[in-house]
C-alpha cells in the first residue's frame, strides 16, 4: 500500500497534518512530499562524514596541509631531490610585453645576460621589470617571481606584538599625546577631513626634551594604540662598517614599510644618526653622514613617501641637521618638558597603582619635594621605596618608605642627573 503523503508531511514538533493550501505551497518551491525525509538524511551523512574525518585526524585549518594519516614522507623526499633547484636572477627588461611572444631579459649574478620565456607554471602578469625570479639551470626559463631582496636584520626591526603601554600610563603629557594623536590616529582614522581642507595630513614627529620624559614611552603607546605595522629603529643600528651598508638599510626598511597599507617608522636616539653635517679633515663620519642623507631623501625626496608617518626622539636637537628639521620632513617638534606639580603626583599614582601600599599617602606632597625631577627619577623613587619595604620585612609600603627614597634618589643621585645639563644645551 502506497504511503500518504499527508502522513509523510507531518511535522515533527507539530503533528497536525498539513492541509491542501500547505501541499501546493510545498510544491509551488520544487518540495516534494519526502522533503522532510531527503533533509534528515543529509543532516545524518553530514554527521558521518564529519565523524569519519575527525578519526581521519582532518582538521579544519587555514594552513592546507592534509592530516598526518595522509603523509607520504618517502615520496615527497624522492620528489625534491628530483626536482632541479633553481637560480636567482633579475628580470632587468620585457620584450613585446602583454603578447603571446614576449621574452624576457634576465640578469644572473649581474655575470650573463639571456633573453628567455617563461615556464609552465607562471603567467606573464606575475612578472615586473626589476622583480627578482628563480630561473632552472637548463633553458634559464622563469619559474617564479621572488619577493623583494630585503635584510633579515630590517625585517627583525618590525614590532610583532603590541607593547602593553597605553596612553593612560603616559603621566603627565596630555598636550603632547593629543599633538601625536593629531599626527598619527586622524589622518589613519578620517582621512576625508585633510580631504575636504585640500591639505596633506602631517607626515613626521620629532619628540625632544631631557632623558627620562616618556618619548619612547609614548611611542610604545602608539604602538599599542595602532593597528598599522609599527617599525621601530635604533639610531645606532644604522651605523654599519662597511660603505654604503647603513644607506642601504635605510632604502630597504622604506621600502618594506612602503609595502604596508600603512605603516609607523619610530627612530629612536636619531642623534647617532641625525647630526649636523661637518668635516673633520679625516672622512670618519662621512659614512654616519651619507646614511643620515638616505634618510633624508626617503623622508622628502624624488620618490613620494606613501601612506608612511614618521616618528623620532632625541634628547640633543641642537645637534641635529637642519635638512633632517624642515617642514615637509619633520612637520611636528613636540617638546617634553619636566612636568609640573600636578603630573607629577599623576605619575605617583601610575607607578603606585600596583603597589600595595598605606592608605592616605600624600602624593602631592611627595611630587612637592621632587622638583625638577622626570618621570623616570619618580619611578625610581617608588621601586626605592619598596625596597626600604623589602629590608624592613614588610609587606606594604607606608609614606616613610617614600620620603627615604626621595632623600636617596633625588637628593643623593642628583649628580648623575642629566637634565641641568639638557637645559645648558636648550
Amino acid at each position: 500500500m502506497a504511503p500518504d503523503p499527508d502522513e509523510e508531511l507531518k511535522d515533527e514538533k507539530n503533528p497536525r497534518p498539513l492541509d491542501e493550501d500547505d501541499i501546493a505551497l510545498l510544491k509551488t518551491y520544487g518540495l516534494g512530499p519526502y522533503s522532510t525525509s531527503i533533509k534528515k538524511v543529509e543532516k545524518e551523512i553530514k554527521e558521518m562524514a564529519k565523524k569519519v574525518n575527525d578519526l581521519c585526524g582532518i582538521k579544519e585549518s587555514d594552513t592546507g596541509l592534509a592530516a598526518p594519516s595522509q603523509w607520504d614522507l618517502v615520496s615527497d623526499k624522492q620528489m625534491m631531490q628530483e626536482e632541479q633547484p633553481l637560480q636567482v636572477a633579475r628580470c632587468t627588461k620585457i620584450i613585446n610585453p602583454n603578447t603571446e611572444d614576449a621574452k624576457y631579459v634576465i640578469n644572473v649574478k649581474q655575470i650573463a645576460k639571456f633573453v628567455v620565456g617563461l615556464g609552465d607554471k607562471v603567467s606573464p602578469t606575475d612578472i615586473e621589470e626589476g622583480m627578482r625570479v628563480g630561473v632552472d639551470r637548463n633553458k634559464y626559463q622563469i619559474q617564479i617571481p621572488l619577493p623583494p631582496k630585503i635584510d633579515p636584520s630590517v625585517t627583525m626591526m618590525t614590532v610583532e606584538e603590541k607593547p602593553d603601554v597605553t596612553y593612560n600610563d603616559v603621566g603627565g603629557c596630555k598636550e603632547q599625546i593629543e599633538k601625536m594623536r593629531e599626527v598619527v590616529e586622524l589622518p589613519m582614522l578620517h582621512p576625508e577631513k585633510f580631504v575636504k581642507l585640500g591639505i596633506d595630513p602631517p607626515k613626521g614627529v620629532l619628540c625632544y626634551g631631557p632623558p627620562g620624559t616618556g618619548k619612547t614611552l609614548l611611542a610604545r603607546a602608539v604602538a599599542n594604540r595602532t593597528d598599522a605595522c609599527f617599525i621601530r629603529v635604533i639610531g645606532s643600528e644604522l651605523v654599519q662598517k662597511y660603505v654604503g651598508e647603513g644607506a642601504r638599510m635605510v632604502r630597504e626598511l622604506f621600502q618594506m614599510a612602503r609595502s604596508k597599507k600603512a605603516c609607523i617608522v619610530f627612530f629612536d636616539e636619531v642623534d647617532a644618526i641625525g647630526g649636523a653635517r661637518f668635516d673633520d679633515g679625516v672622512g670618519g663620519d662621512n659614512e654616519v653622514q651619507r646614511t643620515m642623507l638616505e634618510i633624508v631623501n626617503q623622508l622628502d625626496g624624488f620618490d613620494a613617501r606613501g601612506n608612511i608617518k614618521v616618528l623620532m626622539a632625541t634628547n640633543r636637537p641642537d645637534t641635529l641637521d637642519p635638512a633632517l628639521l624642515r617642514p615637509g620632513r619633520l612637520d611636528r617638534k613636540v617638546e617634553f618638558g619636566l612636568p609640573d606639580l600636578e603630573s607629577r603626583t599623576q605619575i605617583f599614582k601610575i607607578h603606585t597603582r600596583t603597589m600595595n601600599c598605606e592608605r592616605d599617602i600624600r602624593f602631592e606632597l611627595l611630587a612637592r619635594l621632587c622638583p625638577n625631577s622626570t618621570g623616570a627619577d619618580i619611578r625610581s623613587v617608588c621601586t626605592e621605596a619598596g625596597m626600604y619595604a623589602i629590608r624592613a620585612r614588610r609587606k606594604t609600603v607606608t609614606e616613610k618608605d617614600f620620603l627615604d627614597a626621595v632623600n636617596k634618589v633625588i637628593k643623593g643621585y642628583q649628580k648623575f642627573s642629566a637634565t641641568p645639563k639638557y637645559m645648558v644645551y636648550n
